[in-house]
């Protein structure tokens, strides 16, 4: 797919546009998008800007996010015929009687349909039973945030079952997976249910627990990070708009874990081999579109997030049918208000979970009073608008773990909690973890919490246009692994109590980027970095008080592809 640029202007830049022109996915010429500064603007562009715009699918400390989210990042959601009224499957907005059974009865209908929206007229709707969508295409839509309201009574412990981890002990799965409305294709309903009944970990991510078992479609010859085709031993089974699994396994010396840290001293002299948790992350499995084919040559939606090597066996394989073209709007989902529970042993008050999930959406959806908030359980390609965690306060109010990559939360607003946090109990924020890649987060108001880097090697994720008061703790055990792995980047992010844990990144990620950030200083929980050596990050506009530009990183990537 060939790619051409056009010379960028001062003008251009701080008008936080890029004058450039990138091929799009069907492989027609893209036009250039040029826009005008605006005037007496008083920003600062950055250096590693004008270098991003000159190689931004190759550059070695900002990733390529402009295509993250539902369809490539596009504004709109699909509008899908009403197909069901939950009032006419016995749903009524008394705030007394049970209507789970009602809605999930909706859905089901809206399944076998084959898709379609299922309205939630204006009101509150008790529901004693979680809200499951596991069929692609279906939409359940509220009247709006402000108006529909889910009143849940009960939590997935008392609903499934009380379940610890993979690595034993009495933690709760509820603190990082499950949700009272859970989007997960049928199939991994089913094979979940069964591994729970098992007393076995049923979290895995796009494969399952039996990684061996799913079909190869091809293997994959050597390519490089940023490229947006591969050439493929053989083509056959593969069409464009088919969703296949690029699969990456580590070698015996971790390289890699190793690319995945951006290479070189540090990273090589690491010691990788007692980090249990996070090499049962691999191999690394990154869902992907194919745009075209052309012989052996493979057109995929978006650019390879890494190298393609030989030692790592590439291959395309099939993987668990997931959930597309779903989504949750316009509601709000308040849970029973209970004290929050002590760290890593929650209920399971938790809110929206989407899982196994491509090409979804939440929009304009609130939580209240929950464990958890909004995740990301190997989901890719999806996006949160205009959500928001109120109440009580929460463990996780946004999590991104299980190999979760391409999502887009955008517009989010954590609020500060309700009432004092009950002791031993613990808040994170912006989670991402377990190896998920190219996440973005933007234009946040964090209330309360942290960018929770939460170790299992999380890289190439951008969080950018976010005020936040950082109050909270990173987590991740031991076995899991470092923090950060490369390319990740803070874009123009605003302290409010002058703490610089997890903010000021240049110091403990490699290969990263912090642009555009006030200034702070190193308290409470403070971290060495998990590499030694020259780290090779940068660091620009640091304690300035001009605003960067452009103001948003994924937002002026989104203009390379116009």
């Amino acid at each position: 797919m060939s790619k051409e640029y056009v010379s960028i202007t001062r003008r251009g830049l701080l008008g936080s546009a890029v004058a450039v022109a990138a091929a799009a996915v069907t492989g027609g010429p893209a036009t250039a998008a040029t826009a005008v500064a605006r005037p007496h603007d008083p920003g600062r562009v950055p250096t590693v800007w004008r270098e991003f715009t000159r190689t931004p699918f190759t550059h070695p400390q900002i990733p390529y996010v402009g295509r993250a989210g539902h369809r490539g990042g596009s504004a709109r959601f699909p509008r899908r015929p009403v197909v069901a009224d939950v009032r006419a499957y016995g749903a009524v907005a008394d705030g007394t009687t049970d209507c789970a059974p009602a809605i999930n009865r909706a859905i089901a209908a809206a399944g076998r349909a084959g898709g379609g929206t299922v309205l939630i007229p204006p009101g509150t709707f008790r529901i004693d039973d979680l809200i499951r969508i596991g069929h692609s295409n279906v939409v359940l839509r509220g009247a709006g945030s402000d108006r529909t309201k889910l009143y849940a009574t009960r939590n997935l412990t008392e609903l499934i079952g009380v379940y610890g981890s993979r690595y034993g002990g009495d933690k709760s799965s509820w603190s990082w997976a499950g949700g009272l409305i859970w989007l997960a294709p049928t199939a991994r309903w089913d094979s979940l249910v069964a591994a729970i009944k098992d007393k076995a970990w049923p979290f895995e991510g796009w494969t399952g627990n039996k990684r061996d078992e799913w079909e190869t479609l091809t293997t994959v010859a050597p390519a490089t990070r940023g490229s947006w085709s591969v050439t493929v031993a053989d083509p056959r089974g593969l069409k464009p708009g088919r969703l296949v699994l690029l699969r990456l396994a580590d070698d015996a010396d971790h390289t890699l874990l190793e690319h995945m840290a951006g290479g070189g001293p540090g990273p090589e002299a690491y010691y990788w081999d007692d980090k249990t948790k996070l090499t049962s992350y691999v191999p690394y499995e990154w869902p992907v579109r194919i745009a075209r084919v052309r012989g052996r040559k493979v057109t995929l939606e978006r650019p390879l997030p890494l190298d393609v090597r030989p030692e790592w066996d590439p291959r395309l394989t099939t993987h668990v049918e997931p959930l597309t073209g779903s989504g949750v709007e316009g509601l709000t989902l308040e849970a029973v208000e209970t004290p929050q529970s002590p760290h890593l042993l929650d209920k399971g008050y938790n809110g929206v979970v989407l899982q196994c999930a491509y090409d979804c959406w939440v929009d304009d959806v609130t939580v209240r009073h929950v464990d958890n908030g909004f995740g990301f359980v190997a989901a890719s390609a999806c996006t949160l608008r205009r959500t928001r965690v109120a109440g009580r306060g929460s463990h996780h109010p946004y999590f991104c773990r299980e190999g979760s990559h391409d999502n887009l939360v955008e517009d989010f607003t954590i609020e500060e909690r309700t009432v004092p946090a009950p002791p031993n109990t613990q808040l994170h924020g912006i989670n991402v973890e377990g190896l998920s890649s190219y996440n973005v987060w933007s234009r946040g108001d964090l209330r309360m919490g942290t960018f929770d880097s939460h170790r299992g090697l999380p890289f190439a994720n951008v969080r950018t246009d976010i005020t936040v008061d950082n109050n909270g703790r990173h987590g991740g055990d031991a076995s899991a692994g470092p923090l950060f792995g490369a390319r990740f980047t803070h874009w123009n992010i605003r302290v409010t109590n002058g703490r610089a844990g997890l903010m000021k990144i240049d110091g403990l990620a490699p290969y990263s980027a912090t642009v555009g950030l006030n200034e702070v200083t190193e308290f409470d929980q403070i971290d060495v970095p998990d590499f030694t050596g020259d780290l090779r990050s940068r660091l620009e506009l640091y304690g300035t008080t001009d605003v960067v530009r452009p103001r948003n990183l994924y937002e002026a990537q989104r203009e390379l592809a116009r």
